[in-house]
């Protein structure tokens, strides 16, 4: 037929056409914006950095994106926001109340604090995308007790993880300095109220029963994503729930806390404010869903492991415990009873996390895990020094060098040689850690101003 002149593309687009297909196109894109449409990039971030839960890594992927796209990061003065306190909007460098001040706003908010949600929406916008990981406690309290051994005064006293499982009020007392660390992590970084047996001196005479079911993936949540944007006054409401065939909207006040009932209150606000939780043993399969939430590609979740451990145990699944030792097996019980509302709140999530995949599609999810890892291991191949993540005695350059912290050491990466100008920046990025990445971010957005001494003898000279 050949190309079509610029008469007869006028007449097959006249102005009546024209007009028509214009107003077609300006209301898809309105129901979109609207909506929140498939190709809207969500660029409002909120992540709750768990401890010992695989956070690092997301983070990781969390601070390349955002360096990439110009975003603006709430940033803490040094590297958490008054941890173990909670989170006070005032922490946040940068932060300006109403009126005192005219900087724009904030994209992500994504290190270490307590939750509090009530001072998160003075920061963030209350359609930002909330999301955060969890991790079989059992897996958790190990690394926990590795790399808190010298800041729990619980742990610090105990001569192993297994004797201090075996009796741990002979080692923990409520309120000790660091024992945070040493019991119910999850929900302590969650900001959840604890039960009052929880807060006192003597706490319960028996420990709570393993709350393990025989297999994690049976009754999905019900959680899904949050269609409804956050109100700061509602600290500890949740969302009315249906319950006995009507809706109800609990409160703190007015609820058994010693019962099942004040968990399931909980995980009801947290999903109520949470848009998705990740899975530590499930990473990638969390990453692709992640990607999918953020209408992100999938090199966008693309990225390397950071702040693991030497021997660390992270991705493995928390219902396989058929290789282990009845012994191991043992371990694990008791870390889940010891630790029981993080074992709550990790089957809640794990439940979420399921239905979201049968929601996504198994095969589906199964394709894009596998695209994943391959991308992620030519990255390794063409990056680093033998593929993988090293011990940090072999790394010298300091800008790769992770914060070493605990009796494990904490691996990291050396680049390898000769990678092009284009390559060697990309490679930097996916191997720098966390800290050194924090403080990279920060000389961007606060660059330092330097003032030079004025020389007047020579101002005045002729």
């Amino acid at each position: 037929m050949g190309p079509l002149s610029p008469t007869r593309t006028r007449r097959l687009w006249g102005p009546r056409s024209l007009g028509v297909a214009l107003g077609v196109f300006m209301t898809i894109g309105f129901a979109l914006q609207l909506w929140g449409g498939p190709f809207q990039r969500r660029q409002r971030l909120v992540f709750l950095k768990t401890h010992k839960s695989g956070s690092s890594s997301v983070l990781s992927l969390l601070h390349r994106y955002g360096d990439r796209h110009g975003l603006r990061f709430a940033l803490p003065a040094r590297y958490q926001f008054g941890y173990p306190r909670l989170f006070q909007a005032s922490r946040v460098k940068g932060y300006h109340p109403e009126g005192g001040g005219t900087q724009p706003p904030f994209d992500i908010l994504c290190h270490h604090m307590r939750f509090n949600l009530k001072e998160v929406l003075q920061v963030m916008p209350s359609d930002s995308f909330f999301f955060s990981i969890v991790r079989d406690p059992a897996a958790l309290a190990r690394s926990a007790f590795s790399y808190y051994k010298s800041t729990s005064s619980a742990f610090r006293k105990a001569p192993s993880l297994a004797a201090f499982l075996a009796n741990p009020r002979a080692f923990y007392r409520p309120g000790a300095r660091g024992d945070h660390y040493a019991r119910n992590l999850l929900w302590f970084d969650f900001g959840l109220p604890f039960p009052p047996e929880m807060r006192t001196k003597r706490g319960n005479p028996h420990p709570p029963r393993d709350l393990n079911p025989p297999q994690l993936r049976v009754l999905p949540s019900g959680a899904g994503p949050r269609v409804h944007t956050l109100d700061p006054n509602a600290l500890f409401h949740p969302a009315p729930t249906a319950a006995d065939g009507h809706s109800q909207t609990s409160s703190p006040i007015t609820l058994d806390l010693g019962s099942s009932s004040f968990i399931q209150w909980s995980l009801a606000w947290l999903d109520s404010v949470f848009d998705l939780v990740l899975v530590a043993e499930y990473f990638d399969e969390s990453l692709v869903l992640l990607a999918d939430a953020l209408c992100w590609g999938l090199d966008d979740v693309v990225g390397f492991m950071h702040n693991a451990q030497a021997g660390s145990e992270q991705g493995t699944s928390a219902g396989s415990n058929g290789g282990l030792t009845a012994e191991k097996r043992h371990l694990t019980a008791r870390a889940r009873a010891w630790n029981n509302l993080d074992w709550a709140l990790y089957v809640h999530f794990n439940h979420s996390l399921w239905a979201r995949i049968k929601q996504y599609g198994q095969s589906r999810l199964e394709s894009a895990v596998a695209e994943l890892r391959a991308r992620r291991e030519a990255l390794a191949k063409h990056c680093l020094v033998g593929g993988e993540a090293l011990d940090p005695k072999y790394i010298t350059d300091q800008r790769f060098r992770p914060f070493q912290f605990g009796s494990g050491k904490v691996l990291g990466y050396v680049l390898q040689s000769g990678l092009s100008l284009h390559d060697q920046k990309e490679c930097e990025l996916l191997a720098t850690p966390e800290l050194q990445y924090k403080d990279k971010l920060d000389a961007k957005q606060f660059p330092p101003t330097v003032t030079l001494p004025l020389k007047t003898s020579r101002l005045f000279s002729p």
